[in-house]
């Protein structure tokens, strides 16, 4: 937190790329976190580096919740417009459907892909939409007013020492 507020940038441009990287970190596309991060950074004039260090949000600690959330909220949702009447396995195993599908792209198997990947990634991109507009929403608004008090606060401690420094080196130059 304390390296947030202290990179050079208004507290809106942190905290919204801060809640911009958090936002795509709920995204199961997670080699690209970086990249979209970036992206709806800029589309927000946010801070890029920011939005590099809120990705962290999603890490492996967190991932096999985030997924899990994913994976059934979307399900839920592909339940409640009726698309899907299937049932769904409650946990799947996320580890082997990654690796499958990294093992895919690298033979360039693309139905293998699409066959194995989509049950799967496509209810997390369905429910990761909603899921990063909340948490980069509740993160924007909980990060900016605490940016703007320390911001703040380091300004006047600034101040504060550049006129007791000027305040000694008068004094100083007063004596005989």
């Amino acid at each position: 937190m304390h390296r947030l507020a202290r990179l050079p940038g208004t507290p809106y441009s942190l905290a919204a790329g801060f809640a911009a990287g958090a936002a795509v970190s709920f995204t199961p596309l997670v080699g690209f976190h970086f990249v979209m991060g970036a992206i709806v950074a800029w589309l927000l004039r946010a801070n890029l580096v920011a939005s590099a260090i809120g990705t962290a949000v999603g890490n492996p600690w967190t991932f096999p919740f985030i997924w899990l959330w994913l994976y059934s909220f979307g399900h839920w949702m592909i339940d409640l417009v009726g698309m899907n009447g299937d049932d769904y396995e409650e946990s799947p195993r996320f580890a082997i459907i990654f690796s499958d599908m990294f093992q895919a792209m690298i033979m360039g198997n693309w139905g293998y892909l699409v066959e194995t990947a989509g049950p799967v990634i496509g209810p997390m991109l369905l429910a990761s939409v909603p899921t990063g507009i909340v948490v980069g929403l509740v993160i924007y608004r909980t990060l900016k007013p605490i940016i703007s008090r320390y911001q703040s606060r380091r300004r006047q401690g600034h101040r504060r020492r550049i006129s007791e420094k000027v305040g000694l080196q008068a004094a100083g130059e007063a004596k005989p």
